[in-house]
């Protein structure tokens, strides 16, 4: 049994984006980015109940209509007899293959007897319903890419050594995703036409409500399910209505004009976002019972369809300055109420109100992390689908989390100094403002690996260029026909073939070899010790550091970030694909103390091990940035023995006219290659990493 639709508490903007897809799913589909435990799969999963059901060919893998089939159906030609079933939601799995999303071609059939046997995919399946992909930024590559091209042309294409098959593919996609775990590319993320940011409440009473659901549904899920089944009737004729009057909705060149100018104010790349604004503002309109669109569901559409689209730097989270969207839109004043039945515009842009007014306050923060219920309450007096709040505060209740907001770690600390001779700070921690980033010239690990699919070192994928041919290893998904046709041509006789064409038998068949490229994992092991804080060292260092992380967002890297100081070294971000994650806590590293610089190559060590152990196909990449001052702990030269097999680089971050060359001992010790940090502007690091070579 699905937790209704309805039930689930606050969320408006999320309920809202849906809807609007349900209505017209030219919108593009849903991405809803939001941290673990905000109902995301929950929300999704219960909007398939409220589609209006579908009517399908009898016979048809494809869900073709029967009152309009594709003629270019590979199950065509249909009798014209149909069945109705309700809508359906396929789940897309993270580690799903490209046969399962597009479908499969029997390719040795298909060579061998000359029989196109297609086994329909999962776009297949979705066609007519919900396409909903979890985790969706934690899919392949070209994976997404795949299902977004089939999302906009409504049509999923299967080539495959000269055999093409075509489908109807038209589904209502909806993706899920922690930032946390990493972000989709900037063109990916423009490919959804919504983006909603899901954020847990902070208020006790909503809270409560949550959890009063969620225990009423697990104690008795069909019971709760008819509490709430009125609420979903409800919304289902209203998506039916407004699906009904949509084609009938009118976009006039005033709210066109404004779509327009809204979209240029905000520098938005492409023409992209015009159009889905539009289609989203159609929608809207379709949703409140209105035949003309008006500045209220122009406004409706805008705050869901461009804040993802806003993004200059890679590492600027999504967002919407609605002070900004209100001053464009207020330059349409004179824009007349195209509302014919004169029901009042909506300023909040999507009220889901179906319930009579609660006369509990209502909470600043709309938004929930999870769903419940109670069995003793009604719901319909919890304010279930209601807007309750103003949702566009952009600051979390927890505060701030940069450090100079906060008034700890200033740049401008006293400083004195420690036993070692080496400068320390009084207080505990100091904060460097970081440099400005540049652009990274490509590295590489040499090799050939085999890990993920990525855009940095060259490895053996699933895709890329075909490099060569060998013996099928289980079932042939790219057949090298070339190697094929020379492994089947010394037989032909044999096989009694006198006249033209070849006679290919199972033995015959080769796999091609594809070599493209993958990501790696780039562990950094930063000293944060006063010595890099009193010589003002740490700006540079977090700009070079930044200016790495830009790239291995780019080449799709998995990093992770040590720091060391005082008497031990931490973790600071365990390897994980959100590089942003890492930009954050590289901006917001606090220095000050001494150097334990064993610390931190032993901790690096022990990372690089266990990370082995998870995801041993990652070929890894040290980058140690360091002055080689070791003023706490043991010596460095004992943990630089245990790194000797890994490829290392060494910044050396010391300066002035005296130096001691310490890091440069500290790499001829690791096997590794030192470069002085001021050589990092010019994209010098690359070519060192390049030039560096793994030890077998």
């Amino acid at each position: 049994m699905t937790y209704p639709f309805s039930a689930v508490v606050g969320l408006a903007d999320l309920k809202l984006a849906l809807v609007l897809n349900a209505v017209s799913p030219r919108v593009g589909g849903v991405l809803v980015r939001g941290e673990k435990g905000t109902a995301k799969s929950t929300i999704v999963r219960a909007l398939a109940a409220l589609l209006p059901p579908v009517a399908v060919a009898d016979g048809c893998r494809f869900s073709c209509d029967p009152a309009a089939p594709d003629p270019l159906c590979p199950d065509a030609p249909h009798s014209g007899d149909g069945s109705v079933r309700a809508a359906r939601l396929v789940e897309l799995p993270v580690g799903a293959s490209e046969d399962r999303l597009a479908g499969s071609l029997d390719l040795e059939r298909a060579l061998t007897e000359g029989v196109k046997a297609f086994e329909p995919g999962l776009l297949a399946a979705a066609h007519r319903g919900i396409l909903y992909v979890d985790e969706v930024n934690l899919l392949h590559d070209h994976l997404v890419d795949l299902l977004l091209d089939a999302a906009a042309l409504g049509t999923c294409y299967v080539e495959r050594e000269g055999v093409s098959v075509r489908h109807s593919a038209r589904f209502l996609l909806s993706g899920t995703m922690n930032p946390e775990e990493g972000e989709l590319r900037p063109q990916l993320l423009d490919r959804f036409g919504l983006t909603v940011e899901a954020r847990a409440s902070r208020d006790p009473a909503e809270r409560a409500e949550v959890i009063r659901r969620r225990l009423a549904y697990e104690l008795d899920p069909e019971g709760f399910a008819g509490r709430w089944a009125a609420e979903e009737a409800e919304l289902a004729r209203r998506i039916a209505e407004a699906r009904a009057l949509l084609p009938g909705v009118v976009l006039p060149d005033a709210a066109l004009k404004q779509i327009a100018t809204v979209c240029a104010g905000f520098e938005v790349d492409g023409m992209r976002a015009d159009i889905v604004t539009a289609h989203a503002a159609m929608a809207h309109a379709a949703w409140e019972g209105r035949a003309r669109v008006g500045s209220a569901d122009v406004r409706a559409a805008a705050r869901l369809a461009l804040p993802h689209r806003r993004r200059r730097d890679p590492f600027d989270a999504p967002g919407l300055d609605e002070a900004r969207l209100d001053e464009l839109l207020n330059d349409f004043d004179d824009y007349p109420d195209d509302d014919p039945d004169g029901r009042p515009e909506d300023p909040e842009a999507g009220n889901f109100d179906t319930s009579e007014p609660s006369s509990e306050p209502e909470s600043g923060d709309a938004e929930s992390d999870a769903e419940s219920g109670s069995p003793s309450a009604d719901p319909r007096d919890s304010g279930d689908l209601r807007d309750s709040g103003d949702l566009r505060d952009s600051r979390d209740s927890r505060g701030s989390r940069d450090p100079r907001e906060a008034g700890v770690g200033q740049a401008g600390a006293a400083r004195s100094p420690d036993a070692s001779g080496s400068d320390s700070l009084t207080v505990e921690d100091a904060f460097a403002q970081a440099g400005t980033p540049y652009r990274a010239r490509v590295f590489t690990v040499p090799g050939v690996g085999t890990g993920v699919p990525g855009r940095r070192s060259r490895a053996r994928t699933p895709d890329g260029r075909t490099s060569g041919s060998r013996l099928p290893e289980g079932r042939i998904t790219s057949v090298h026909l070339t190697a094929t046709l020379r492994a089947a041509a010394p037989h032909q006789r044999s096989r009694g073939v006198a006249g033209p064409g070849l006679r290919i038998v199972k033995s015959d068949l080769r796999e091609a070899v594809r070599e493209g490229r993958e990501g790696n994992l780039v562990l950094f092991a930063v000293d944060a010790s006063g010595s890099m804080a009193a010589r003002k060292r740490m700006g540079a260092v977090k700009a070079a550091v930044l200016s790495l992380l830009l790239d291995a967002y780019q080449r799709r890297d998995k990093v992770g970030l040590i720091t060391f100081r005082g008497d031990t070294a931490e973790l600071v971000l365990p390897p994980t694909s959100s590089v942003e994650a890492g930009a954050a806590r590289m901006r917001e590293l606090r220095t000050g103390g001494r150097t334990p610089l064993a610390a931190g190559l032993l901790k690096a060590a022990d990372v690089l091990r266990v990370e082995h152990l998870r995801d041993p196909a990652r070929r890894p990449l040290l980058v140690v940035v360091t002055d080689g001052r070791a003023t706490s702990g043991p010596d460095p030269r004992r943990a630089a023995g245990l790194l000797t097999r890994v490829s290392t680089v060494v910044v050396d971050c010391e300066s002035g006219p005296v130096r001691l060359g310490l890091a440069a001992e500290l790499a001829a010790g690791m096997g590794a290659l030192a470069v002085r940090l001021d050589s990092l502007a010019d994209g010098a690091l690359a070519q060192v990493v390049r030039a560096t070579r793994m030890v077998a």
